[in-house]
């Protein structure tokens, strides 16, 4: 059964998130961007695992669905922790994504880490607590948890990142190194630049939204090929059978927020090639630059851009629908005419994600004007314009200027947004 996998959210319990982030909405939401195996995220929180005990029944072997109002979404139990700790004499601040089979195994963990820090404060728990630790208390709750190191390269908080992580993963994890098979590449970069890492070979690349809002599920994604229950998406990882993972869904990386190197309050925005011009130090304020994703991995690349491991799982890069209707018609992606197109779209074609990826553009025409079919077409031939982003500042991708006719994107250098 082919179907598509976000298993990386927050509930309405996490900061700055939403509330309509409920499974209710939740479940809405996946239906109409086509996502079938939803994280529910957040099961450490109290409150969020006692509605997921409620709300939620098993369905297929480790899935569960909706008690009433079921549409077909199937959800899979989740958490993301964040590690603060210091190892190797630096602060390490690490984020981890766990995936569960059963609430048994949940109320296990719960258990150990409400004797470590506060889970009411957040939906995303803050731990003192090196990774390593973690990892054990998960696999000792389920042999058959999945722990997966989250957005990997973003500075703050992360495996690799420039401010707080690692340089191999052995260094984070030990002994325990080889019970991790996955890894996410995070919105901020794209496996053709992980590719880079010979270090990342028997790890599966997988992608997901992070998303604080329903509307935002689905901004990338795993797309599978196997049976629809918890332990088939595990094999697959694990690269029991390298066909089953047909593909990944990606932002543009040049979209996430921290692919180049800047600083937001200062304005300035560099390429890795300019940081290194000044030094990795902010012209404007004199401190240092916060060091992106595109710099990070090329610092710790051991391969040249453009090399392709052999049985690498494909890709396929996306912008969000609403974003390319809205430069379609000129307007913010939050207005009201985009969302009249876009729910027309939505009724006339089917899921999100099926028109931005596979609805045969011929017939895409057919259904909706021709610049959002024009826009779509260019989008996946890769013929956009991107202003990265930095510092926490999400990039621009768009796809209908000028600039973009007859020019593919590429890595790492677009054009310059450098304010020198």
């Amino acid at each position: 059964m082919k179907f598509i996998a976000d298993l990386h959210i927050h509930s309405k319990y996490s900061r700055a998130t939403s509330p309509k982030t409920d499974l209710e909405h939740l479940s809405e939401s996946a239906k109409i961007k086509g996502i079938k195996v939803l994280s529910t995220g957040d099961f450490t929180h109290p409150i969020w695992f006692a509605e997921l005990k409620q709300k939620l029944e098993p369905a297929e072997p480790g899935l569960f669905k909706l008690r009433t109002g079921d549409n077909g979404t199937r959800f899979v139990l989740s958490s993301e922790i964040s590690c603060i700790y210091k190892k190797n004499d630096r602060v390490r601040k690490i984020h981890i994504l766990t995936l569960a089979p059963s609430f048994e195994a949940v109320e296990k963990i719960n258990t150990k880490l409400n004797t470590i820090g506060n889970l009411k404060s957040d939906g995303r728990p803050i731990l003192g607590l090196d990774a390593k630790e973690l990892a054990k208390i998960i696999f000792n709750a389920s042999p058959d948890c999945i722990i997966i190191p989250a957005h990997i390269w973003t500075p703050w908080f992360s495996l690799f990142g420039s401010k707080s992580g690692f340089d191999k993963i052995e260094d984070c994890f030990e002994e325990i190194t080889p019970q991790i098979f996955a890894l996410e590449t995070g919105l901020s970069s794209d496996p053709k630049m992980n590719w880079q890492l010979s270090a990342l070979n028997r790890f599966s690349l997988v992608s997901n939204s992070d998303c604080h809002s329903p509307e935002k599920i689905g901004r990338e994604a795993n797309v599978f090929d196997t049976d629809l229950s918890y332990f088939a998406i595990k094999e697959v990882l694990q690269k029991k059978d390298k066909t089953k993972f047909l593909f990944t869904i990606e932002f543009f990386p040049e979209e996430g927020k921290y692919h180049y190197d800047g600083h937001r309050v200062c304005n300035i925005c560099f390429s890795p090639e300019q940081t290194k011009k000044h030094n990795a130090i902010c012209p404007v304020c004199k401190k240092p630059l916060v060091v992106g994703v595109s710099n990070r991995v090329a610092e710790l690349a051991d391969r040249p851009f453009g090399f392709k491991p052999e049985n690498a799982i494909p890709y396929k890069s996306s912008v969000p629908l609403r974003e390319l209707i809205g430069e379609a018609l000129g307007v913010g992606s939050n207005s009201k005419k985009v969302d009249i197109e876009y729910q027309k779209l939505i009724k006339n074609c089917g899921s999100e994600l099926d028109i931005l990826l596979e609805m045969p553009i011929e017939k895409l025409r057919e259904k909706t004007l021709p610049d959002i079919a024009k826009a779509i077409d260019l989008m996946r031939q890769g013929k956009v314009q991107a202003i990265p982003g930095y510092d926490g500042v999400f990039g621009k991708i768009k796809v209908l200027g000028e600039q973009t006719k007859n020019k593919k994107i590429g890595q790492p250098k677009l054009f310059d947004p450098v304010r020198d």
